[in-house]
């Protein structure tokens, strides 16, 4: 009973702390990580609790691909719009109770524009309830053994209503969910590189969503992954850059100035990338050739026309048709009967000669 009580008074205590902290710059809390074995690289306040705000939806995404994985949703199932998600504020797409879209759209919406609306439908979708989606949430940061400072109370990041909780983590256990998210989910990356994006596309006026992640486009090797802010938390950046085979990730909390917690990223990024472990590519798997006793068909003259057009990429016809037969490969055949009977012939020829002398 003795240790509840002083667990319980650590976490009050932590969020007292965190509650009266200020944004400064460069950052409150900053940690560099080694995407490929979690090594820390570089640590300033690492362990500081704050406020995640927008980085936070980086644990959705994470749910959302897991139960993909698990063949519990599917990226084209349809997602109902509730009142509840249209009436989000802050950055959003402007959903509709009338419409509904497929989780994947929702996904770009969620990490391209950071729609907060976009978080509240797909966590109701997945989990029937805003409670129930973020009790997923904390789940999924006990299951990764963060500390119990990191507590999620909503799929969005927003500032807490009357009466509510705000969330809360340290750059520390921010990095350690991130390098999780992209080792467990390397697609991750589709989705956090994005730099615009429309959102109804087939609309009179469809949004155009851009990217609150200034690293991205400019910053050589950056593909994701979230910015956050919200009055309290101050600029917040989970960052992830490769260059050469080495992949960092960064996280940056409680900066004052936009400008400064991009410099300081940039800063420790170039600092401490020479310094992580060196991946060498995987070359992809060898395709395995069908074996088939059937006759091969005859050549489509128009598909290997297209096939040799400069202005078509071989890859434009590889999900539609299979891949054309390699110049001259019917004439090998060919070739290599007319051989075999040649061949056959000699030998024929040698053993009847041998049997004349023998005679």
């Amino acid at each position: 009973m003795k240790r509840i009580v002083y667990i319980l008074f650590g976490l009050a205590l932590t969020l007292s702390v965190a509650q009266a902290q200020t944004p400064t710059d460069p950052y409150v809390g900053a940690i560099v990580i080694d995407a490929a074995d979690g090594r820390v690289l570089f640590a300033d306040g690492a362990d500081k609790p704050g406020y995640p705000a927008s980085m936070l939806k980086l644990v959705d995404l994470f749910i959302i691909l897991d139960r993909v994985e698990r063949g519990q949703l599917r990226l084209d199932e349809i997602v109902p719009v509730t009142q509840e998600a249209a009436a989000m504020g802050g950055s959003q797409v402007w959903l509709d109770p009338r419409e509904s879209f497929p989780v994947e759209e929702l996904v770009y919406a969620l990490m391209v524009q950071s729609a907060n609306d976009a978080a509240m439908a797909l966590a109701t979708h997945v989990a029937g309830s805003r409670e129930g989606f973020v009790r997923l949430m904390n789940e999924k940061a006990r299951e990764l053994g963060l500390s119990p400072i990191t507590q999620f109370q909503s799929p969005h990041g927003l500032p807490p209503g009357a009466g509510q909780r705000p969330d809360m983590t340290t750059p520390r256990d921010f990095a350690k969910l991130c390098q999780a998210l992209l080792a467990t989910h390397p697609e991750t990356l589709k989705y956090t590189s994005v730099i615009q994006r429309p959102f109804r596309p087939d609309a009179e006026q469809p949004v155009i969503m851009s990217n609150h992640n200034a690293l991205l486009g400019t910053f050589p090797g950056c593909d994701g992954l979230k910015t956050g802010w919200i009055r309290a938390s101050g600029y917040c950046l989970a960052a992830t850059v490769e260059r050469d085979g080495r992949r960092v990730i960064s996280v940056l909390m409680g900066s004052a100035t936009k400008k400064a917690n991009i410099a300081k990223t940039k800063e420790l990024i170039n600092r401490y990338l020479p310094e992580a472990t060196r991946v060498e590519a995987q070359p992809p798997p060898p395709v395995q050739e069908k074996v088939t006793a059937l006759p091969p068909p005859p050549v489509d003259e128009a598909a290997v026309e297209m096939a040799g057009d400069p202005e078509q990429g071989e890859e434009d016809l590889a999900d539609e048709s299979p891949a054309p037969a390699k110049a001259g490969s019917g004439w090998s055949r060919f070739g290599y009967v007319l051989l075999g009977a040649f061949l056959a012939v000699v030998v024929m020829l040698v053993i009847q000669r041998r049997l004349l002398l023998t005679r």
